[in-house]
């Protein structure tokens, strides 16, 4: 398992969470998943929408970036609707857990709430979009928890030419 469930469940090598209680919207201690909350809506690939115990939050994945596809002022950039298609498939109409950062804080500057979103106990979201050529990796701050997790996954996903990394060529960093 690589992390911790909050709650009164035990942690156990099998995934039983399902009737586990966050211990309400209080609580936010980084590095122990939260959850589950059910999925209200995909805003775009590195952006969704959750229930957090009655409230409507809005999520954006720390360490990474997809390629736009709703910023008012931008075009929609190469393999952003894939983006966003992948991150729907993956979430939409579905329950996930939130890991929140020490190092990232708890929101960005648009009131956005931080956090690493995990489908269970073993598959996290934001290192899958990376390692399925969906994202790219993004330090916006250093020493965040799983940023060589990451990196490997970004450094993997380039050199398989995998998603954006061969549909893009040549337009991302």
């Amino acid at each position: 398992m690589r992390a911790l469930i909050a709650g009164s469940c035990a942690v156990a090598v099998v995934w039983s969470v399902a009737a586990c209680s966050s211990g309400g919207s209080a609580d936010t201690a980084p590095g122990t998943l939260h959850g589950p909350y059910p999925v209200t809506r995909v805003v775009d690939g590195d952006t969704v929408r959750v229930d957090r115990d009655g409230q409507e939050i809005v999520v954006r994945l720390i360490g990474l970036d997809t390629p736009e596809t709703v910023a008012p002022d931008r075009p929609v950039e190469c393999f952003g609707p894939e983006a966003s298609a992948r991150t729907k498939d993956l979430v939409d109409g579905g329950q996930v857990w939130l890991e929140y950062d020490e190092a990232s804080g708890l929101t960005d500057k648009y009131d956005r709430t931080l956090a690493f979103i995990w489908l269970d106990s073993d598959t996290m979201l934001n290192e899958l979009l990376v390692a399925e050529g969906f994202a790219e990796e993004v330090t916006y701050t250093d020493g965040y928890a799983h940023q060589a997790d990451l990196r490997a996954a970004e450094a993997r996903a380039r050199e398989a030419g995998a998603g954006l990394w061969s549909a893009c060529a040549g337009e991302q960093g």
